[in-house]
Formats: C-alpha cells, structure tokens, sequence
C-alpha cells in the first residue's frame, strides 16, 4: 500500500532535514513566525512534536478506530504539550531515534490491519468522520506540514 511506503519514508526525511541545521540552531527561533506552514516550532522542537504525537496521538487514534466503533478521537494540544515536555532541552537526536522507532510501531500496526478494517471510521476532532485509510492520509499530511517547516526554518537560517 503506497500509503504505508510514505509513512515509512518520513524518518529519513525529517532525519536529513535536521541533519542540515548547525546544532546551535536547533533551538533557534526566528525573527517573526510569519508564513510558517505549520506550527511554530524550532528544529528541535519539531523532532520532538513527531515523536510525541506519534505515540500519543496517531498509535492512540489508530488503536482505538480499530478496536472501537466509532470512537471519539481528540486532538492535542502541541503547544501545551511542548511546554509541559520542555522540549528546547531535549535532544533532536534521541527524539528523532524515538520517533523512528515509534513510526516503526505504527507500520507494523497498519500494516496486519485486514482490508475491511481500513474502512472502520471515528470522529477526529476538526476532520469529523475519517476512515482509517482516511487517517493514515492525515497522518501523511500532518507529516509533508512538518517538512515544509523545517525547509521554511532552513530558508530563514541561510
């Protein structure tokens, strides 16, 4: 499923992208956020918010579509999640080996999901009713946001 090749993909990405930043600007913060694709976050914080809103919120979505019937699925609030986890004093390397590790868990997990159980649904928070086909596709998404913002953070830093 090309789906599943996509997700896998996205540790690589963000691994390579971090690699460009200079370690004593992971923790930089710009000038002014304007035009960020996504949230603002620094290099840094960005590796951190993969890993934990994979573990906390995809493998926890995911879970439940599968095993519930129409569940209730909650957004979180990465903000408040970043302040509470002090991420600026975490290390990009180890976050960027958890969030590896945790995407791993979340492949294996889609990928014994029977053909039927794609169409299960549940209600995410501002997307409504999805599918489980539906959130994988926004978990792709939520990755190629967080792409597009250390290229934006990159593009501030030259």
């Amino acid at each position: 499923m090309q789906i599943l090749s996509q997700l896998a993909a996205m540790p690589d990405e963000i691994a390579g992208l971090i690699s460009q930043v200079p370690a004593e600007r992971l923790a930089w913060v710009p000038p002014t956020w304007e035009g960020i694709p996504g949230e603002r976050f620094t290099a840094l914080s960005q590796a951190c918010h993969l890993r934990d809103i994979e573990i906390d919120g995809y493998h926890v979505r995911f879970g439940r579509t599968l095993r519930e019937d129409r569940p209730d699925l909650v957004s979180i609030d990465s903000y408040e999640l970043a302040r509470e986890r002090n991420y600026e004093a975490d290390n990009a390397d180890a976050a960027i080996a958890a969030f590896r590790g945790a995407r791993r868990e979340t492949i294996a997990m889609l990928s014994m999901t029977r053909e039927a159980d794609w169409d299960r649904t549940a209600t995410f928070a501002e997307y409504g009713e999805v599918s489980l086909r539906g959130l994988a596709h926004i978990l792709r998404s939520h990755d190629l946001q967080h792409l597009a913002c250390l290229h934006w953070l990159l593009a501030k830093m030259a």
